[in-house]
């Protein structure tokens, strides 16, 4: 007789922020028994979100938009939230990072476009200068991130778009009944590092090990994340003698 599964796929679409916070508690040898237990344990998971973004591109986040180019405007702004302002490109907010842009003109014919720092675009002699954006600058503030083209669009380019990918911010945890917007492939680091984290406040005891198991558990979850393809070009690093 066949062994009998469940046919499901949807263990991190259900596992809910109370049940990751108990998780996490379990793993330091502790139960939560007040409700601050719980809100100090829901902070911890938002922060370490937070850090997860110093720790390189997560894919998962990675969505694509189009901005409507207006005659004269050069700087168009994404929000963090509604709140802070209104987002130039429809309804987006919590960009992190624009990626890659291209230049889509009426024929939907798309021109890929440099993405250059600021010291190159403060270079530029004339940024006023209009006609088809061949540049773009990115700036990130605590709660925007405004790109800037050049050239500036003109009147021949109002209408058509700028096409960009661009990397979202990973959202907050929200209510105790929710899940969290983490595929499953991170599911166990997340448990590992909010049990690390919890540690640091309430088992200092076991900080080095939680650390050394969440380190490891994010690593793999890093290597596997992504999209591959069939060329892999890794740079060069040279050190010259000073």
């Amino acid at each position: 007789m066949a062994n009998t599964t469940s046919g499901t796929y949807i263990f991190d679409k259900n596992f809910q922020i109370d049940e990751i916070i108990e998780e996490a508690y379990e793993r330091i040898g502790l139960q939560p028994n007040a409700g601050y237990d719980i809100k100090t344990a829901r902070r911890s998971l938002n922060i370490l979100f937070q850090e997860w973004a110093n720790r390189g591109l997560h894919y998962w986040e990675v969505a694509n938009n189009s901005i409507t180019l207006v005659d004269g405007q050069a700087t168009y702004t994404m929000y963090r939230s509604s709140g802070d302002g209104t987002s130039d490109a429809t309804a987006v907010y919590g960009v992190d990072d624009i990626l890659e842009c291209s230049y889509r003109n009426a024929s939907s014919i798309d021109t890929p476009l440099t993405k250059i720092n600021r010291s190159a675009y403060q270079a530029l002699s004339n940024k006023t200068s209009e006609g088809q954006p061949v540049q773009y600058f990115v700036q990130r503030f605590i709660d925007k991130v405004t790109i800037t083209l050049y050239l500036t669009p003109g009147s021949s380019e109002a209408g058509n778009f700028i096409n960009y990918y661009y990397v979202k911010r990973i959202q907050d945890v929200g209510a105790y009944t929710n899940a969290t917007d983490v595929p499953y492939r991170f599911v166990p680091c997340m448990c590992a590092g909010l049990a690390y984290y919890l540690a640091i406040k309430k088992a200092p005891q076991r900080i080095q090990e939680l650390k050394l198991l969440y380190e490891d558990e994010l690593q793999r979850a890093l290597a596997e994340d992504g999209s591959s393809s069939s060329s892999f070009i890794t740079p060069k690093t040279y050190y010259p003698n000073v």
